[in-house]
């Protein structure tokens, strides 16, 4: 067992745990919890604070992220850093290479792809920065591929490079370095004992605030999909008003999944986190090929050529332009745009890195870091790429035919999946569609939810597993079903936004000091090895 980086305590309700850390944040979340409960203005105030940090941090956002991904790939294909194994030279991996990629890609990005698979399609085919400076036409077929090039920036190699550079520091100094498998581990490395205990403590109530917000986000979009599908499937008025889903059933379907998270999580990432993994990978394929049977799989294929090939020539442009905005409608417009998509999706991005990065380490020992980079950045980005031309391109298709005749575009961002599973089949074939989506959409949830509360607790033990306690996990599962439950009655899902951009601002900062410190020791490890 590496030794303890971490001050925990030996006895009492936090044995094993850093009490000042869980104490800390539980303060911070029960005092934002308060606050918006209590304050009228909450949401008022937290969309002015959200302004300024992306008037103040737009090009940090844009920058950051785009050199997260850059970093990792050319990591993998530098030879020596590419072979460099996690763990000793000839340790075997612990997860087979299905159950391994099963559990990341769930914990990474499952929900956001199915809420945006075809939400982001046919946002992107009404409104882009292509549209909006002239160079194609909304709704029109000269879009498509402009609208699947910024569809793919979202759901690509950026997205996944954050992840991975976390994931890729923490697992170095873990399996390599024989360090704990934490957060605050890089910065152990490179700073001097006393320093490094002070500012771990910050690191981990950062990591650990960012991950309750991150997941909050993706559990409210979540929520809100399912409680279209569910009212889908029932036609129980009470689930949706006005064409919303209703404060009451988003309340409810927030408790029985944190529920089922912290059972989940009770029962170990080997046993229901595992299980609940390969469940909703073989969920993923067996909706994905009935979309391939009955959707527009020859439409579908051209957007992924069209679209893949605009990816690739845009991708440097796309990850490095900023519109800051300016004295012309357009430039305005330009920079609306960028905020509402761009920088909202780096956030949520960053905001995940710290379980999504701690989980990719857990389960990636004895991966080299070419293998870690295919299994972690390419692999997924191409599910993605498949996922959202497949299914999305369907939606395209109905609409651009008129058989949807707008039912699927006019619907809400949440219900569009429904609403193309409604205009594809037939009457009969609804039923059982939208209840796959649903036991999928409730996997991914869980299955995200399970693994942030271990990663919580893994956190504030320092690394060491045999710090969480069945009450921790009930814990932190309460405290991160009563934060979404309070934002969404506060504000609904602007509210949940606005928290995610301010407050994944700080780990960005974290992750740049964690790829500095595994690039030194990178250099470091090789140069005493030569």
């Amino acid at each position: 067992m590496p030794e303890s980086i971490t001050r925990v305590d030996s006895t009492g309700f936090y044995a094993g745990q850093n009490r000042w850390v869980a104490i800390a944040v539980k303060v911070i979340v029960v005092s934002l919890v308060l606050w918006a409960s209590l304050a009228s203005n909450a949401s008022a105030i937290l969309m002015e604070i959200q302004s300024g940090t992306i008037g103040y941090f737009r090009g940090w956002y844009v920058y950051a992220s785009a050199i997260f991904m850059i970093i990792s790939l050319v990591l993998a294909v530098i030879p020596r850093t590419g072979r460099i194994r996690f763990g000793k030279d000839d340790s075997a991996p612990e997860f087979s290479r299905f159950a391994w990629f099963s559990m990341m890609f769930g914990a990474g990005i499952g929900v956001g792809m199915l809420t945006y698979s075809t939400a982001e399609p046919l946002a992107h085919f009404a409104n882009n920065p292509d549209v909006i400076m002239g160079t194609t036409s909304a709704l029109e077929r000269e879009n498509l591929a402009a609208a699947y090039k910024w569809t793919l920036l979202h759901y690509g190699l950026t997205p996944w490079g954050c992840y991975a550079i976390v994931g890729m520091s923490l697992a170095y100094f873990a399996y390599r370095r024989d360090m704990p498998l934490t957060i605050r581990s890089p910065f152990t490395a490179v700073l001097n004992p006393e320093t490094a205990r002070r500012v771990g403590a910050v690191v981990d109530a950062a990591a650990i605030l960012a991950t309750i917000i991150g997941i909050g986000v993706t559990i409210g979009y979540g929520v809100n999909q399912l409680t279209f599908g569910m009212h889908q499937i029932t036609a129980w008025d009470w689930l949706v008003n006005n064409g919303k889903p209703s404060l009451t059933a988003l309340s409810l379907a927030v408790i029985l999944l944190t529920l089922a998270a912290m059972l989940s999580a009770l029962s170990g990432i080997g046993r229901g986190i595992r299980w609940l993994s390969n469940l909703n990978m073989a969920l993923s394929w067996l909706l994905l090929l009935i979309f391939v049977i009955f959707g527009a799989t020859v439409f579908a294929g051209e957007m992924f050529i069209s679209g893949l090939t605009e990816y690739v020539r845009w991708l440097p442009a796309m990850s490095f332009t900023i519109w800051s905005g300016g004295d012309t409608e357009t430039s305005q417009a330009l920079s609306d745009w960028q905020a509402a998509w761009n920088i909202f999706y780096w956030a949520w991005w960053i905001a995940f890195t710290p379980f999504v990065g701690l989980f990719l380490a857990r389960v990636s020992q004895g991966r080299t870091i070419r293998e870690y980079v295919v299994g972690a950045i390419i692999a997924p980005s191409a599910m993605c790429f498949a996922w959202f031309c497949i299914v999305g391109g369907t939606a395209l298709d109905l609409e651009l035919s008129g058989i949807a005749n707008g039912a699927i575009i006019d619907a809400d961002l949440s219900a569009q999946l429904f609403a193309t599973v409604e205009n594809l089949f037939a009457a009969d074939w609804v039923l059982p569609v939208a209840t796959l989506c649903v036991l999928l959409l409730i996997t991914y949830l869980v299955t995200s939810a399970d693994s942030a509360v271990l990663v919580i607790n893994t956190i504030v033990s320092g690394g060491a597993t045999d710090g969480i306690r069945p009450r921790h996990i009930v814990l932190w599962s309460v405290l991160l079903g009563l934060v979404i439950i309070t934002l969404l009655f506060a504000g609904g899902m602007d509210a949940l936004r606005s928290v995610m951009i301010i407050g994944a601002l700080p780990f960005s900062a974290v992750m740049l000091f964690m790829l500095c410190a595994l690039v030194y020791a990178m250099l470091a490890d090789i140069k005493s090895s030569s």
